[in-house]
């Protein structure tokens, strides 16, 4: 009965999802509910899973993606993507534009959440085009493979900060692991892959070319910018390195220990920015705060299908369905890793939110990370590879592309759907090989 749960649960939530274009928030609170009467469980009990459940994954969540928004907004509303962007080309040179574009994508998409950094480097992308008759796709798609991995692989962006909080992985090594798996994955999935892609003429269309474009005197410098920029992760990185050589008991560890903490790093990066890109470059403080204020309406419905996510992890395991169905998979000779990847591709190819794949699957193998006893860093990123793989037309992403190249479905398919396939598989392979290390 607890499989059979499951499966109609997870049916009824793409149906939800997909087909009766129900809000993903929404949907999760329904399923949960659902999951829950079926599985036997007190009415009463059904609504404390569910509250305890959004509680436990936002408490933490609202200050790190609110954080993460603030730094974001500001690092565009301050020319700082513009100046990464023109300065990288200058530094790598016309032959080695496309590298140029990726490693801007990867820097920015650091602390930029998907969709504002695909709205804002994506008219920068059409401007280089246009300036080295470069094709624009070939552009485009290593940029915007950037964008995806640090989407899909790194705290703080949502999914895998979640997951790294449901699974107790550490921050930091998730980190440093993601990043260890990040980088060849962008490098296979963009400038190599891209090589051998049909070759399609994609054309902007007229309504998104025009963008903000910042004088050269009004830019940040260019240590400015990606020093702020990547603030957060130098301090978490640095911070996860030292106390690795550090006594447990002294202060010392304790002090880079509380330095290294998401929040706290982020909070310090918000104080550095505030100056660097904001006092620095002319912005009163009033102005600064708005554009603060303004980076959080974009997060609002991130958080709450977050909290649906939640709300069904709690169920699943208060009803006994997640200890069940771990019994189940642990007679599976499968890795738990490729398990965890295999279940997240197969949600995000019947839901398409990559962040909806993640979440869902973590309720479904939460209890194979406690009992098996396998890596929860590398649990994290094996389900955050899953969860980009076949992104297709349930994928807002896919969209997105689409319109903003003027392509058809077919192009888009062979050419979006095609990297983002490659970034998943990348991303497994990434992670057994460096399972076999650690």
């Amino acid at each position: 009965m607890p499989v059979v749960s499951v499966f109609i649960g997870i049916l009824l939530l793409f149906f939800f999802i997909i087909y009766l274009k129900f809000d993903a928030f929404i949907s999760f609170i329904i399923i949960s509910i659902f999951i829950g009467i079926i599985q036997g469980m007190e009415l009463n009990s059904i609504v404390t899973s569910i509250e305890t459940g959004i509680g436990s994954i936002l408490g933490f969540l609202v200050i790190i993606l609110s954080l993460g928004a603030m730094l974001g907004k500001l690092v565009a509303e301050s020319g700082a993507a513009q100046k990464i962007t023109m300065g990288l080309i200058e530094a790598f040179g016309i032959k080695y534009t496309r590298w140029a574009v990726m490693l801007t994508g990867f820097i920015v998409g650091v602390t930029m959440f998907y969709s504002v950094g695909f709205v804002i480097l994506v008219p920068l992308v059409f401007s280089v085009a246009t300036s080295t008759g470069i094709p624009l796709i070939s552009i485009a798609l290593p940029m915007l493979c950037a964008l995806s991995v640090t989407h899909g692989y790194l705290p703080p962006h949502p999914a895998p900060t979640a997951l790294a909080i449901l699974f107790k992985a550490d921050m930091g090594k998730t980190l440093i692991y993601g990043f260890i798996i990040a980088i060849p994955a962008i490098i296979i999935s963009g400038p190599i892959l891209t090589k051998f892609l049909k070759k399609v003429n994609a054309t902007p269309l007229k309504e998104f070319v025009s963008t903000k474009k910042f004088k050269d005197n009004e830019l940040p410098s260019m240590s400015n910018s990606l020093l702020t920029s990547l603030s957060p992760v130098l301090i978490i990185g640095f911070s996860t390195v030292i106390i690795e050589f550090l006594d447990t008991n002294s202060f010392t560890y304790e002090f880079f220990k509380f330095l290294g903490n998401p929040v706290v790093a982020l909070l310090i990066a918000i104080i550095i920015s505030i100056y660097t890109l904001g006092i620095n470059t002319g912005k009163k403080i009033s102005d600064i705060m708005k554009i603060f204020s303004s980076s959080l309406s974009g997060i609002t419905m991130v958080l709450l299908i977050i909290a649906g996510a939640g709300a069904l992890k709690q169920i699943l395991i208060d009803s006994g369905v997640s200890d069940y169905v771990a019994e189940l998979l642990q007679k599976v000779s499968l890795s738990p890793l490729i398990l965890g990847w295999l279940i997240a591709s197969i949600v995000r190819v019947s839901i398409g939110s990559a962040t909806v794949a993640g979440l869902t699957t973590a309720g479904i193998v939460l209890p194979i990370v406690e009992i098996t006893g396998v890596n929860p860093e590398l649990m994290v990123l094996a389900v955050g590879s899953g969860s980009l793989m076949l992104s297709h037309v349930n994928d807002p992403g896919f969209w997105m592309f689409k319109e903003y190249f003027n392509l058809s479905i077919k192009d888009t398919l062979l050419t979006w759907t095609i990297m983002e396939t490659s970034v998943g598989i990348s991303g497994l392979i990434g992670v057994l090989l460096l399972n076999l290390i650690i």
